[in-house]
C-alpha cells in the first residue's frame, strides 16, 4: 500500500485539530451517523478546556489506494519539545496559517525547525470564511516569514490552499469552489509528499512519543526507518548515545486506523506505529534488531528557561482533600513525567522533601501542576525562577522572548509602559487593520511572569499576547516586584465574615466567609508595603443590646479570585502557593512568625 506521512503545524488556534476532524469525516474514517466529539483528536480534559493542543497525538486516514498518517502536533512554544520530535517521523507538513491574523510567532518557532530538516512545507490558508479575512495579503506574509528564516527556493516554491476547516472545503482560490471539500487537499498531499525514504537493513524505530497504557504498559510510538517490527521479536534499546538500554520482547505492534489504535502482525519500513512491551524505552531512544550497533540520530532539545520547587504540602490541612502527599510519590509522578515530556527536566533540590522542575515557561510547568492535581497530588510550589547562564567572558546572560501583543490602538501606550517596566524593548510597531496595531517586544522571561493576567486587565480583554523564546541574552537588571505586602492569619480555623468585614480598611481578602485557615496563611493583600498578621476568626462579642444599626448584616467586598497562574505570578520568594484536588491556597513558605522574622534577621547585611 502507498503511504504518506504529514504533520500538522501552526499557531495555537489556527484551526489545526478541527481541520483533523474533517480530513477523517471525508475519508470515510467516521460513518454517516456516528458521534464524534468535535475536535476529536484533543483527548485531554484540559486541552478540551483551554482549546489547546498539549500532546502530540497520530492519526490515519485512506484516501483511496493511499494511507496518510497525520500527526497533530501542539501550537505553545512551552510544548516545542513535541514539535521537534514529532518533525523526525514525517516527511512532509501542513503549516496551517489563520487568514485574519496571519503568521504569529508559533508560526515562527516551528516553520524554523521544519525549514531546517529539510522539509518542503505546504501552506494552507484556514478560515477564510471570517469577515476580517485577508487571505492574499498573509499569503505574501508567509512567504515573507519563509524567506526570513532562510528557507531555500524549493521551499519558497510552496504550493497553496485556501479554504475553511470548519466549513470543510479548500481550493486553490480564496473563492472557491467549496463543492470539491477536502479533496484538493488530499490530491495535494499526495503529489507534493514524498513516499517515507526506506533505508535497507535489520530493525531501526525512533521513539518519538511515550504513554503509559495500563493493560499494555510504556507504549512507543515512532517512526520505523528500516526493517520491520513483529509481535513476540526480540528487540534492543539503545540510547541517543549508542549505550544498551535494554533488550526485551515486542508484545503488541499497534498501528493507528482513524481515532482507533487496532493491533497488526507486522509493522513495515516507513510506517508510523506503536510497540508495547519494553519497560526502559523512552523518547530519542532507537529500538532496533539485536546487530544494530549505531543509534538513529536524535533532535536536540532546546534548554529550559524557567524552574520551580515542587515540595510536600506541610501546611496543617494536608492530606484533607488529596490522597497523594508523601514526597516519594510526588517524585515518581514527576520522575515518569519526565520520561515522556523532554522538554521537563527534573532534578533533586537542595530543600528537604522537594524537586527542581525546569521547564519551556509558565503554561507547561502549570499545565503539569494542574494535571497533578486532577490526579489527587497536593504540592506546594515555589515562585518560579529564571534560569541564568554566564558567557565566555563570565557576563550573566538570561533568556529574552519576543512579545507579540494585538490590541486596539487606544491601549498601547499603557502596555509600552508596563513593558517597559518589566525591562522589555519595542522593537516594531506597525497597524494591522481596524483600528488595531501589532506590537512587538523583546522583554526578558523575568519580566513576563504573571503579565498575561494585567495585559487582558489593562485592554478591557481585547490585547492577545503570543510569546516565544528568541536568545538569551545580557542580564537586564533588577524589575520591580510585587509592591504590597500581604495579610497573614494569626491562628487556625475557619474565617469569620465579622472579623474579615472589620479587616476591610487593611486591604482586599482572597478568602471567603467559612474558609479553613491555619496560621502563616495568606489571606488577603495589605494596602501598605508590608505584611501584616490579622485575626479572622475573631467573632462578634455578645451583648443584651439589640439595635437595627448593630444587627445590620454584614456586607464584604468579593474576594481576589486567585487562580492556579495568577498564584503563581503573585508570590514572593518566601510564600508557596499550596495546591489540593479543591482548592489554591496562598501561604509563607515559613508559617512560625519567630521563625520567620529569624529569616528576616539572618538575610539582612551587617551594615543595614
Amino acid at each position: 500500500m502507498k503511504l504518506r506521512n504529514i504533520a500538522i503545524i501552526a499557531h495555537v488556534d489556527h484551526g489545526k485539530t478541527t481541520l483533523v476532524d474533517r480530513l477523517l469525516q471525508q475519508s470515510g474514517s467516521f460513518r454517516e451517523n456516528q458521534r464524534v466529539a468535535e475536535r476529536a483528536l484533543d483527548s485531554n480534559d484540559l486541552e478540551r478546556e483551554r482549546g489547546i493542543t498539549i500532546l502530540a497525538k497520530a492519526t490515519s486516514l485512506l484516501w483511496h489506494d493511499t494511507r496518510i498518517n497525520i500527526v497533530d502536533t501542539p501550537g505553545h512554544a512551552d510544548f516545542g519539545g513535541e514539535v521537534e520530535r514529532i518533525l523526525n517521523m514525517v516527511d512532509g507538513a501542513l503549516v496551517l496559517v489563520d487568514a485574519a491574523e496571519g503568521p504569529l510567532p508559533q508560526t515562527k518557532f516551528v516553520v524554523t525547525k521544519a525549514l531546517r530538516m529539510g522539509l518542503k512545507p505546504i501552506v494552507v490558508i484556514n478560515k477564510v470564511d471570517r469577515p476580517d479575512a485577508r487571505p492574499t495579503e498573509v499569503a505574501n506574509e508567509v512567504f515573507d516569514l519563509f524567506a526570513a528564516l532562510g528557507a531555500s527556493e524549493e521551499q519558497l516554491d510552496f504550493s497553496i490552499l485556501y479554504g475553511s476547516a470548519k466549513e470543510g472545503w479548500m481550493a486553490a482560490d480564496p473563492g472557491g469552489p467549496k463543492d470539491s471539500g477536502m479533496a484538493p487537499l488530499f490530491q495535494l498531499v499526495l503529489r507534493h509528499v514524498a513516499p517515507p525514504a526506506v533505508e535497507e537493513g535489520p530493525l531501526r524505530m525512533l521513539g518519538t512519543i511515550l504513554e503509559a497504557n495500563p493493560y499494555l504498559g510504556r507504549i512507543v510510538t515512532g517512526r520505523i526507518f528500516s526493517g520491520s517490527v513483529r509481535p513476540n521479536q526480540i528487540v534492543k534499546v539503545l540510547d541517543r548515545n549508542g549505550n544498551l538500554v535494554e533488550e526485551g520482547r515486542v508484545t503488541k505492534v499497534l498501528a493507528f486506523r482513524g481515532l482507533e489504535r487496532t493491533p497488526i502482525e507486522e509493522g513495515l519500513a516507513g510506517d508510523i506505529v506503536a510497540v508495547a512491551g519494553l519497560p526502559e524505552a523512552t523518547v530519542s531512544h532507537t529500538l532496533c534488531a539485536l546487530e544494530v550497533v549505531a543509534p538513529l540520530p536524535a533532535q536536540p532539545i532546546d534548554p529550559p528557561t524557567l524552574a520551580m520547587t515542587f515540595r510536600i504540602n506541610d501546611s496543617p490541612l494536608a492530606g484533607t482533600e488529596g490522597g497523594k502527599v508523601q514526597s516519594r510519590v510526588i517524585r515518581e509522578r514527576l520522575l515518569r513525567e519526565a520520561e515522556g515530556n523532554v522538554a521537563l527536566g527534573i532534578s533533586e533540590s537542595t530543600e528537604k522533601d522537594s524537586m527542581e522542575v525546569a521547564g519551556r515557561g509558565e503554561l507547561q510547568l502549570g499545565i503539569l501542576i494542574e494535571t497533578m492535581r486532577r490526579e489527587g497530588f497536593e504540592l506546594s510550589v515555589s515562585r518560579p525562577k529564571v534560569l541564568l547562564r554566564r558567557d565566555d567572558a563570565g557576563n550573566l546572560l538570561e533568556p529574552i522572548e519576543e512579545v507579540v501583543i494585538d490590541l486596539d490602538e487606544g491601549y498601547s501606550g499603557v502596555v509600552v509602559q508596563k513593558l517597559a517596566e518589566r525591562k522589555g524593548q519595542l522593537v516594531d510597531m506597525r497597524a494591522s487593520g481596524g483600528g488595531r496595531v501589532r506590537l512587538i517586544f523583546h522583554a526578558p522571561t523575568r519580566g513576563l511572569i504573571g503579565y498575561h493576567g494585567e495585559v487582558l486587565t489593562d485592554t478591557r480583554g481585547t490585547a492577545v499576547m503570543n510569546r516565544l523564546f528568541h536568545a538569551y541574552g545580557p542580564y537586564r537588571g533588577e524589575i520591580v516586584g510585587r509592591r504590597n505586602g500581604v495579610l497573614i492569619s494569626t491562628d487556625a480555623g475557619e474565617a469569620i465574615a465579622y472579623a474579615m468585614w472589620n479587616l476591610e480598611d487593611r486591604g482586599p481578602m482572597m478568602i471567603e466567609p467559612g474558609a479553613k485557615v491555619y496560621r502563616g496563611m495568606i489571606v488577603g493583600e495589605h494596602t501598605r508595603g508590608h505584611d501584616l498578621e490579622v485575626n479572622v476568626l475573631k467573632g462578634k462579642k455578645l451583648t443584651n443590646i439589640r439595635t437595627h444599626a448593630k444587627d445590620e448584616a454584614v456586607r464584604l467586598t468579593p474576594p481576589i479570585q486567585m487562580t492556579l497562574e495568577k498564584a503563581l505570578a503573585y508570590i514572593q520568594d518566601d510564600e508557596l502557593v499550596e495546591v489540593t484536588p479543591k482548592s489554591i491556597r496562598l501561604r509563607k513558605k515559613l508559617l512560625d512568625p519567630i521563625e520567620r522574622k529569624r529569616d528576616e534577621r539572618r538575610k539582612q547585611p551587617e551594615w543595614a
